[in-house]
């Protein structure tokens, strides 16, 4: 349960920063209430209620008033600046790194404080502006907002100039590919646990029982909304079975695209389905895109689009590729070791009312390592790099069913460069590596 609400957690966090617009809004709101503050301090010292600091600048309405248009001017010149920078470097991207990777530059969060401190300041200094004017004891002169404004713009230099640095480091690629394995991470933490939820004892009908019930006699709910399915609450899809004394068998994972129509889950009874298919709209969320909140498999595909990009003939870069692999690696270990994803999902009673297919570690091995190599067919860097990471995972798995999994595909490479490498020296330092996972799966599966 904690689980759940903690995966709930991240997906709207990763809704809300995966945007442009939220951080700039809050900016603004408080720009506008710090020129409520500021105001309200200058209209105190405007009546002689208040003494200023003598830092303060002093002036003349005319004086504040070309003051603040010429701030105001620059500001929305630089935030056009800004956008032409971001734009270019989400173009940069999208050629380089594939589409999918424009979430990563999207959800930066230098570049939306960056956006949001030069329209704060500038929504503050219209404020400030505007507020000039007649009064009772001659014109209304804000010294103090003119004061903090010229402090907001030399703020603002300093962010820009941190701003540009950003950009030239965040678009390097070992950085763009650090970054999408330290969310795998985040993703594999999150996934981390049992495979029942603690504290709850098993009671009713076995899985493999409600599975042949489901099969024989329940009813098809089919999918509200075409899209992909970004996020299950599986909370209130328990709540809603245990209410009908019914279970529930999804039939797709995050990740996967749903046909409007087309079956989404699978109900028993079967006289239960109307319900759940009236009610199964708030129960989970569809989307144009994927997320990493419950689909760990997209980070995974994304290290894979850079790693076949760069060894296309068009890039030619095998370096990161290499790369990739190293970091595919590290993730497949923390996922051999940690990640293990519930089944199912009980109620306080202990009764299975929700059941999933959460991608299998099988097929996430098959997904880091199939279409690389089958991109790499007589480079022995790729191959050599592939049978490392593999035996570096190797010496992490706890069952022997992950480790044929590694051996299989240890296999097809091995094959693969008696195939495609033409160079002997180039094939036995493939073999080579191959032995070596050879002998790791011998160390880890020895008595003792």
């Amino acid at each position: 349960m904690i689980r759940g609400v903690h995966l709930e957690a991240q997906w709207r966090r990763e809704a809300l920063r995966t945007n442009l617009w939220v951080v700039p809004i809050l900016e603004v709101g408080l720009a506008g209430l710090l020129f409520v503050v500021t105001v309200s301090l200058d209209r105190a010292a405007y009546r002689g209620d208040l003494d200023l600091p003598s830092f303060v600048i002093s002036g003349t309405a005319d004086a504040a008033r070309q003051t603040l248009a010429a701030i105001a001017a620059a500001l929305i010149t630089v935030v056009g600046v800004v956008f032409s920078i971001m734009i270019v470097t989400l173009t940069l991207a999208s050629t380089q790194f594939g589409p999918r990777m424009l979430r990563t530059f999207i959800r930066d969060r230098t570049t939306q404080l960056t956006l949001g401190t030069f329209v704060g300041t500038f929504v503050y200094a219209i404020l400030s502006l505007v507020v000039i004017g007649p009064a009772s004891h001659g014109d209304f002169v804000p010294h103090l907002s003119i004061t903090v404004c010229m402090g907001l713009v030399m703020a603002d230099l300093a962010v820009l100039i941190y701003f540009i640095h950003h950009i030239a480091t965040s678009i390097q690629l070992p950085r763009v590919i650090a970054s999408i394995a330290a969310e795998l991470s985040e993703a594999i933490e999150a996934g981390a646990g049992g495979q029942e939820p603690a504290g709850v004892a098993a009671a009713g009908p076995t899985a493999a029982e409600l599975n042949a019930r489901l099969d024989t006699s329940g009813a098809a709910v089919p999918a509200p909304a075409s899209g992909y399915l970004q996020f299950v609450r599986h909370r209130t899809l328990v709540r809603m079975a245990t209410e009908l004394d019914a279970v529930i068998r999804l039939d797709h994972r995050p990740g996967h695209f749903l046909v409007q129509g087309h079956q989404l889950a699978t109900v028993w009874p079967a006289e239960a389905a109307p319900e759940v298919a009236r009610s199964f709209a708030r129960a989970h969320i569809t989307g144009s895109t994927r997320t990493l909140a419950q689909d760990i498999a997209f980070a995974v595909d994304q290290l894979v689009e850079i790693a076949i990009r760069a060894l296309s003939t068009a890039v030619n870069d095998t370096f990161t590729a290499l790369t990739c692999i190293d970091w595919l690696g590290e993730g497949l270990c923390r996922i051999a070791s940690r990640w293990s994803p519930n089944p199912v999902h009980r109620d306080e009673a202990g009764y299975i009312r929700v059941m999933t297919v959460p991608v299998s570690y099988e097929r996430l091995v098959q997904r880091a390592f199939e279409k690389i190599r089958q991109a790499a067919p007589g480079m022995p860097a790729i191959l050599i790099r592939q049978l490392d990471a593999l035996a570096e995972i190797m010496a992490e798995t706890r069952t022997e069913p992950q480790r044929r999994v590694l051996l299989a595909q240890a296999e097809m490479i091995e094959r693969l460069s008696r195939e495609s490498v033409a160079e002997a020296a180039d094939r036995h330092d493939v073999h080579r590596r191959y032995l070596a996972v050879l002998a790791a799966h011998a160390h880890v599966t020895e008595p003792g």
